[in-house]
């Protein structure tokens, strides 16, 4: 390999990224979309706090997400009855079946990322991706 491997990882990366993203366009959907629906799927329901938190983006950014699902019909957010300070974000009927297209567009898409590689190749890479993050964590 020539060049940096950073360099190299945020090209690859970005790639996939917009890949990814025109894949789950197709279908009706974004990542951030996708993310705030597999976050409160897992879940149930979740504040805006803990959805926040789980997906690794300020408030002030899922507020802006919430909105325009919310609009769309996709989310629905109530006052937590045991704190009024919290919202709790819920999956409509039209969520839910957002969630279960984008799912297999979301495995497809793995199944495809993954073609070519024997589950050695697969624990190998999962642990270069561990050693990096931590070579970075660890300054």
């Amino acid at each position: 390999m020539t060049g940096p491997i950073g360099l190299r990882l945020s090209n690859t990366a970005r790639v996939l990224s917009r890949a990814f993203d025109d894949v789950l366009a197709e279908a009706g959907g974004s990542l951030p979309i996708w993310q705030v629906l597999i976050t409160v799927k897992s879940r149930k329901q979740g504040n805006q706090r803990q959805i926040a938190e789980s997906i690794g983006i300020q408030g002030a950014t899922l507020t802006h997400h919430l909105n325009a699902m919310e609009r769309s019909g996709l989310v629905v957010r109530r006052r937590d009855p045991e704190n009024r300070r919290v919202h709790v974000v819920e999956l409509t009927e039209e969520g839910e079946r957002l969630f279960h297209r984008l799912r297999e567009v979301v495995v497809d898409w793995d199944r495809r990322l993954r073609a070519g590689l024997g589950e050695e190749e697969l624990a190998a890479f999962e642990r270069v991706l561990a050693q990096l993050e931590q070579n970075i964590r660890l300054g």
